[in-house]
């Protein structure tokens, strides 16, 4: 499978949305989404990430700390990638 078959360039309506095609196979679920620079990184989530992690991930810290710094790595990789595609 080469990476154009698992692109699209979709349309962003007056309000913000836009539609991901089915083709895609990004259907019923929720993602993270991160602006980098001058485009957005979409990451699907599982249905219930918790869950998935229960037996494998030991760790002390709570939910919405994993959460934060989750979120803040994703955003320094993401704005660390433009930077080095040249992007703004």
């Amino acid at each position: 499978m080469y990476l154009w078959e698992k692109m699209a360039v979709v349309p962003i309506d007056e309000r913000g949305r836009l539609t991901i095609p089915k083709e895609l196979g990004i259907r019923n679920t929720r993602a993270v989404i991160i602006l980098a620079g001058s485009f957005i990184v979409a990451i699907p989530l599982p249905e219930n990430p918790a869950k998935k992690a229960e037996g494998w991930l030991k760790t002390g810290k709570t939910r919405e700390e994993l959460k934060r710094l989750s979120e803040e790595h994703a955003r320094e990789d993401a704005v660390s990638r433009a930077k080095r595609r040249g992007q703004p």
